[in-house]
């Protein structure tokens, strides 16, 4: 993140391609200035050209660092973020900074909030229409421009999004801890360098090292600091739908978001599923306990759900969701190239190439009850994941798991619980 120091130059060197000031006035708790759709404009400018940074509660004429009262920041960042879903198409994907700058006399400080735009590997439509950066403003592009763009922008998408830089980071924003865990006993490489070839980090436009969106999930102890999106909402429910659980008062058995990188959060899902699924108990020879779960079949599922989710899609978060009689996954985005539900079992592809590289070189967690895999690493690359969890939750339950395409745009996994009456 940037240091004051940065900040305070940055403002002292006033408006450029790359940095943009708004005041910020609130009335009864709601921001009023800028309006939405000059700030949809702004943003959506610097991410159709270089990139750049807008810096709210900054008089752009005069530089006077006028801040945002702290009661109202909060309200500041989250307008920014809708601004950034909901008024731009395809939506940005931006990092806020909350600053305090102390004043002469260090007896106050006032706070401004930096949002950093990357340059972006779409072209992104305003209600101003299609705006690009120049010089110290906005304008719209030509129709000429505009061709030229989508054709580089085209050509960028190349690159798949896990490799691309994520704006606002240093390589000081990897954690040391997390990559020793891709050390071998022949690794030589310093971290940076170590990371570098992982494809964890880049070098950028300007000669500076950035994070990429795999450095970030797999590198740093809480990548929602710069990608909202990459966690999973888990929730235990009472009944066999959210409507009847609720009708019950207390819905929930209980509810976590499952925060980490994303090898950790593999292992906090699974302890989910096993500590809030029912175990029957049958009395044979002796006494039998059955799971309502196949945890090996459950692991399997959300290492494909956390490798193969689409992270652009800056709105939506894996969703984890157990009922009495099943458990549902959602993992957003399109299956990959030209596959089909109905070709999961026989075909793979995969969206994120390094997330995956990464996840094959992570010890398989020796924490999860009930996981039983000769796999000694997350991912194994064979295309072997779905076959098990159909194949072993439909020995167990009866019932085979169901895929399920929604809206083109969210893959469901189904999983029939046993019975555990």
């Amino acid at each position: 993140m940037v240091a004051l120091s940065e900040l305070l130059e940055e403002i002292e060197t006033g408006e450029d391609s790359h940095v943009e000031f708004k005041e910020v006035r609130c009335r009864s708790g709601r921001v009023v200035s800028p309006r939405r759709s000059g700030l949809a404009d702004e943003l959506a400018a610097f991410g159709n050209a270089r990139g750049g940074r807008l810096i709210l509660g900054v008089e752009d004429g005069t530089r006077e660092i006028l801040g945002i009262p702290w009661k109202n920041l909060d309200a500041v960042e989250q307008v920014v973020v809708e601004v950034s879903h909901d008024n731009i198409d395809p939506p940005l994907l931006v990092t806020t900074q909350k600053v305090a700058i102390p004043s002469v006399g260090g007896t106050s400080k006032k706070w401004v909030l930096r949002v950093h735009v990357p340059c972006s590997a779409s072209v992104h439509r305003s209600p101003g229409g299609y705006m690009v950066r120049s010089g110290s403003s906005k304008r719209v592009m030509s129709h000429d421009q505009l061709v030229r763009l989508i054709y580089q922008k085209d050509h960028a998408r190349r690159v798949r999004f896990d490799e691309t830089l994520v704006g606002g980071t240093t390589l000081a924003d990897l954690d040391p801890d997390l990559i020793g865990r891709f050390r071998t006993p022949r690794t030589t490489d310093s971290d940076s360098t170590l990371a570098r070839k992982l494809g964890m980090v880049a070098i950028d436009s300007s000669g500076g090292v950035r994070l990429t969106v795999a450095g970030v999930l797999m590198g740093t102890s809480r990548p929602t600091r710069w990608l909202a999106q990459a966690f999973i909402q888990a929730v235990a429910y009472r009944a066999d739908s959210i409507s009847a659980a609720m009708d019950r008062g207390n819905y929930q058995l209980d509810g976590k978001d499952i925060h980490g990188p994303l090898d950790v959060q593999v292992a906090r899902a699974c302890r989910f599923v096993a500590q809030n699924q029912r175990i029957a108990a049958r009395k044979t020879l002796g006494r039998e306990d059955t799971p309502q779960y196949d945890m090996t079949a459950v692991f399997e599922a959300v290492v494909n759900a956390i490798a193969h989710r689409d992270y652009s899609v800056s709105a939506s978060k894996i969703r984890l969701r157990m009922f009495r009689n099943r458990l549902e996954l959602y993992c957003p985005g399109a299956l990959a190239n030209t596959l089909t539900t109905e070709m999961l079992p026989y075909r793979q592809a995969s969206r994120n190439e390094t997330v995956t590289s990464l996840l094959a070189k992570c010890a398989v967690p020796e924490s999860i009850p009930g996981l039983n895999t000769n796999r000694r690493t997350l991912m194994d690359r064979r295309g072997e994941g779905v076959p098990v969890i159909l194949e072993r939750s439909e020995r167990l339950s009866g019932r085979r798991p169901v895929y399920r395409l929604i809206d083109g745009a969210e893959l469901q996994l189904t999983i029939h619980a046993a019975s555990a009456d």
